[in-house]
């Protein structure tokens, strides 16, 4: 059961409605009349940013259901505040809710640039493309004015690293000449992800994430560029918007989309609790018929977190998800895969004073 939320808190383009204790905190906090009759002062919910100096950057996992070995986060938390983000759970290691404070309270990394490179120039450093937004969108609002992605990138680029991209923030345009100049080497790939054509229901959804028109001209700007784009179909939650895999798929394809993928909807820890809440308080006469085709998808629970099934799901309700999708992506001549990246040219950028190569 979630906690009563803070009635003094207005809560202004937030996705979660409350802030639940993490599973890891030994106590539980809950809002108690205290019996005094004078009101206090509303206020709104804004966000806090706040700077971390870690150690390293690049986090490493031997998932064997993942595409990638290494990932880079630049934030934790995440001010979309998508109310089926899987990343949710992540802030309950640093001692904050899942909810309201995933939104609300970011940590930003600005020295991740200088510590990827002294990471990538160390002799037993082995090349495989690093993948971005893996946790939490590299390119959310606060990274407008912190600007963190450009060193990163031009780290990447001087050291001919591959890259790879999840996104749905439009600030990723800003920085379209670094990702032109990278794919031009066949270096890097960006998904975007689009979950919905219906702006309302993003609006709902996503609060602080661009509208899906918005996206499908990130698609179509970084099409454009030379940059090798994937429309990423997720997460796919029954009747909200699954019935829109086709028409997601081929404005993605006009946009300039070459690639595609899908994944049903996940809701480990307290992302489920965070999720039925939404729905009751967005969709409550739906509430019940969308979890009962969740569970359909999992096995009959909420989540089923288990290697080769989390991304894909089970039963019939995800069989005929994927196939549809699939019979899609073929008749709208989407590729099967994206090609993959070049690692051959990586290596240290040249200095001043350095003898040129010959060839």
């Amino acid at each position: 059961m979630l906690p009563r939320r803070n009635p003094d808190e207005i809560l202004k383009a937030r996705g979660a409605d409350k802030r639940p204790d993490g599973r890891f905190e030994p106590y539980r906090r809950e809002r108690e009349d205290d019996g005094w009759d004078i009101p206090e002062e509303e206020r709104l919910l804004r966000t806090e940013v706040v700077s971390e100096s870690p150690r390293s950057i690049i986090a490493r996992n031997t998932s064997p259901d993942i595409p990638f070995d290494r990932s880079i986060n630049p934030y934790r938390g995440c001010e979309h505040g998508c109310i089926y983000c899987f990343a949710r759970p992540s802030h309950s290691y640093l001692g904050l809710s899942p909810g309201l404070d995933f939104e609300t309270k970011i940590t930003a990394k600005p020295t991740a640039p200088a510590l990827l490179e002294k990471e990538i120039a160390r002799p037993s450093y082995r090349v495989a493309p690093i993948a971005l937004g893996t946790n939490t969108d590299p390119y959310q609002p606060i990274e407008s004015k912190l600007a963190i992605m450009p060193g990163i990138l031009r780290v990447l680029r001087d050291w001919n690293h591959p890259v790879t991209l999840v996104t749905r923030g439009r600030t990723v345009l800003r920085d379209l000449d670094l990702w032109a100049e990278m794919a031009a080497k066949d270096q890097a790939a960006v998904g975007v992800s689009v979950t919905t054509l219906d702006a309302e229901l993003s609006r709902a959804m996503e609060p602080r994430a661009p509208a899906p028109a918005t996206r499908l001209k990130m698609i179509h700007d970084l099409a454009k560029a030379g940059i090798p784009v994937r429309v990423m179909v997720a997460p796919i939650i029954p009747v909200l918007n699954e019935p829109e895999i086709e028409a997601i798929l081929t404005a993605a394809r006009d946009a300039g989309a070459t690639t595609a993928s899908m994944i049903p909807v996940r809701l480990p820890h307290e992302v489920a609790p965070l999720f039925r809440d939404w729905l009751a308080r967005h969709k409550p006469g739906m509430a019940a018929h969308i979890m009962n085709r969740v569970q359909a998808m999992r096995g009959g629970r909420d989540n089923d977190p288990r290697f080769g099934q989390r991304f894909k799901g089970q039963g019939a309700e995800a069989q005929l998800a994927l196939q549809r999708f699939r019979l899609a992506r073929k008749r709208l001549g989407y590729r099967e895969g994206s090609p993959p990246l070049d690692c051959s040219r990586f290596g240290p950028p040249p200095k001043a004073g350095d003898q040129l190569s010959l060839f």
